[in-house]
């Protein structure tokens, strides 16, 4: 083939801008080639190079006694004791799901899954947070269907149980749905593995399913915006199969309890050219590969088209020299591809050879450490104090706080996920101790008395409203989550879903953001120690609500002492702890009520919530309470239904008598206040423990009412303000997903 001149125009094609462009002919001394030019478009793209983020996450906190590894690898590491790590990530997969939803999301299970075992960990947990549009949007159907068929038929395939999770539906989602898959394992704490090339000489091993043409360019496609004509970027999309990577778990981790590598890296975004380049960069070597030898299932294939291919169920090891024979044997006996392809070098370059000739020769730090870092402007949006701006006297008080209850609960955003996670198999391995379904869900640490528990959270109003506090929130009430189930929290990941970098609004709302989640992590003594960014989810100039979602780890030191939200026994006395607050900005309520999305998120005190949940995980470990759980979306009101009508098994009414308060009655039942949790405990000793510990961690604490009946009835002081029979609530709760999917 001759040779393809180098073009304005084909450099654009790329994702590069001139400048750019510019820096690689003064980096190469000369102009490159077409496959050079491809390696620096994927390389210093959004996607693997964060060039627009990466100033900005150095802010975050990333140490602590537990953490083993941080950002920077895989996946983060994080001690649990009992000579053993949990090893995690989350990361988006959202511009591939929104072209083809199956495919897209079944390939970001796949991704994150290698993330985790490449580490020397086994996959434990699956959990996700997805974001559709508004439920009417002629899309919607098709790809909430698609994404949740991808998660189930690749996690269930693979035998990784997919435990829980969260799903919202905006209408700023219409045109970029957001897929983050999360996952977690368990490894041994002397038996971490790194994407590292180090040893000169060591042979470099491709390893796992044949190079196809999918997926190529994807990274450059995740990191643009998305026009009119995304149908056609179809080819970008990665196809996956989960039975392949089933073996490709067992065939790894074989390898590396028999000490025959030296490091090991997934070829996710960017492929066989991001993984190789990454490990060379870890260990400040140089990699150089023939491609002659790379397996393909496709013939004519070029060495830009091997080096950019997204291909699925690949990995890239670096072996111990004299060792490769072993490591032959392994792979042949899981039936996997496994081929010597190349070697590290001492020279620090990235050189390719096609049969021999050579095709690329680039410094590795000219594509790492070298890339661009931009300091992109970042300013408020001008309309900001206007969205800030609510008059509560401009929002007419419901007239009847029933029917307002029942309307929340039809919300798809705050109505049962059940239809969702019923087609996941979250009980494969038996580990999983509490389904989804509650504030977190928890898995046994198998061999120990332990347990991990884990939450996904994100409130993107908030953050639209205000990024500093929406981050500050979405830390604390993911750990708060953990915290309700007895789990002290350990540290965290995130996956960092914004629009346009080019757009100083949303450089703004991302630095603001960070700021919030970085000094909510600092309050709760939860590190950052893995994570993703994906900008440019934005569509015809449409950007989507900045949503910085978290995933927080916590543990459980007994398993058995472990707390779920619904109430468990009549007569068992209900309690709330935490103010409530005339705070009704960025709240559900206003969004479904009055159709308005504006105003303040509610304020966050971080030492009251700190102190909130050391208090909860104590009420855990002495087996004080029955039930916890949060108020988040739709208030107080709806976490007394959902603690009514969530349990698997029979539904349990409340008769609750609010004290009286000088706000709003809507604010009480559907506001939002922060720091709140409903407890429920026996009623005698266990009632005098609570209040004698709230008083002394400095928790308000009310006693609100006593579980039993067939409905859920509130009152406030003494005049009644709803009430609800039980079998209402729970069909009004739990059909309108199903309706969505289905209709």
């Amino acid at each position: 083939m001759s040779e393809i001149k180098i073009t304005k125009e084909l450099v654009e094609s790329h994702g590069l801008s001139q400048a750019e462009y510019q820096k690689i002919l003064e980096m190469l001394g000369r102009e490159p080639n077409y496959t050079e030019l491809g390696v620096f478009s994927v390389m210093w793209s959004e996607h693997c190079s964060y060039k627009s983020s990466r100033r900005h996450l150095s802010k975050f906190p990333t140490k602590g006694p537990q953490v083993i590894q941080g950002p920077g690898e895989n996946a983060g590491v994080v001690d649990i004791g009992d000579g053993l790590a949990v090893v995690f990530k989350m990361e988006s997969h959202n511009h591939p799901s929104f072209i083809e939803p199956y495919q897209g999301a079944a390939t970001g299970v796949g991704g994150i899954l290698r993330d985790v075992f490449t580490m020397g960990a086994r996959p434990l947990a699956l959990l996700n947070s997805l974001r559709f549009g508004s439920p009417s949007h002629p899309k919607t159907k098709f790809l909430l269907n698609g994404v949740v068929s991808g998660i189930a038929g690749y996690g269930n395939c693979i035998g990784v149980p997919t435990i829980g999770g969260e799903v919202y539906f905006d209408p700023c989602y219409n045109g970029n749905i957001l897929v983050n898959a999360f996952c977690l394992g368990l490894a041994k704490k002397e038996g971490i593995f790194k994407g590292i090339a180090a040893g000169v000489g060591n042979p470099v091993f491709y390893v796992g399913s044949k190079t196809g043409r999918d997926g190529i360019h994807g990274a450059t496609m995740a990191s643009d915006s998305f026009e009119e004509d995304s149908e056609e970027k179809k080819p970008t999309v990665q196809v996956g199969d989960p039975f392949t990577e089933k073996l490709l778990v067992e065939a790894c981790l074989e390898v590396m309890k028999k000490d025959l590598i030296v490091g090991i890296q997934d070829m996710g975004a960017a492929g066989l050219t991001s993984s190789s380049v990454e490990m060379a960069a870890r260990g400040g070597m140089g990699i150089e590969i023939e491609m002659a030898h790379v397996p393909r299932r496709e013939t004519g294939m070029t060495p830009y088209e091997i080096l950019l291919s997204e291909s699925q169920e690949r990995m890239l090891i670096v072996a111990n020299k004299g060792k490769e024979k072993d490591v032959e044997r392994i792979f042949q006996k899981w039936d996997l591809d496994v081929v010597q392809i190349g070697k590290v070098t001492e020279d620090g370059k990235f050189r390719i050879l096609d049969s021999q000739k050579l095709a690329v020769d680039i410094p590795v730090e000219s594509l790492t450490d070298e890339a661009p870092v931009l300091d992109r402007p970042a300013q408020a949006p001008q309309n900001l104090k206007e969205i800030q701006t609510l008059d509560l006297k401009d929002i007419p008080e419901p007239e009847n706080a029933g029917e307002t209850l029942l309307k929340l609960l039809a919300t798809p955003s705050i109505a049962s996920k059940e239809w969702i996670y019923q087609q996941y198999d979250h009980m494969v391995r038996i580990n999983t101790i509490l389904l989804p379904g509650s504030d977190s869900s928890i898995i046994r640490v198998p061999g120990t008395d332990k347990a991990i528990a884990i939450s996904v959270d994100c409130n993107s109003r908030y953050v639209f409203l205000d990024p500093y506090v929406g981050g500050k929130i979405t830390v604390a009430e993911s750990a708060r989550n953990l915290a309700c189930s007895g789990a002290k929290p350990l540290a965290i990941t995130d996956c960092l879903n914004f629009g346009n970098p080019e757009k100083p609004e949303t450089m703004w709302q991302f630095v603001e953001s960070i700021r919030g989640l970085s000094d909510a992590c600092t309050a709760l003594n939860t590190p950052v120690v893995a994570g993703n960014v994906s900008f440019y989810n934005e569509t015809n100039g449409e950007g989507i609500y900045p949503t910085p979602t978290v995933g927080a780890v916590g543990i459980l030191e007994d398993a058995e002492k472990h707390l779920s939200q619904w109430f468990k026994n009549s007569e068992d006395r209900v309690y709330l702890l935490g103010e409530t607050f005339e705070e009704i900005g960025g709240s559900e309520y206003l969004a479904v009520v009055h159709g308005k999305v504006q105003g303040l998120p509610p304020a966050l005190d971080l030492e009251k919530e700190k102190a909130l949940q050391e208090l909860l995980i104590d009420l855990a470990k002495e087996q004080i309470c029955k039930s916890a759980h949060d108020c988040s979306e739709g208030g107080l009101a709806v976490a007394l239904a959902e603690c009514c009508i969530s349990a698997p098994e029979k539904a349990l009414g409340a008769e609750i008598v609010l004290p009286e308060r000088d706000i709003r009655q809507d604010a009480y039942l559907f506001g939002e206040s922060q720091s709140r949790v409903v407890v429920s405990v026996s009623e005698g000793k266990d009632e005098e423990y609570l209040c004698a510990r709230a008083l002394k961690k400095g928790v308000p604490l009310y006693k609100i009412g006593t579980v039993g009946g067939e409905c859920l009835q509130v009152s406030i002081d003494s005049k009644p303000s709803l009430s609800c029979e039980l079998d209402l609530l729970c069909r009004t709760w739990k059909e309108p997903i199903g309706r969505i999917a289905e209709s």
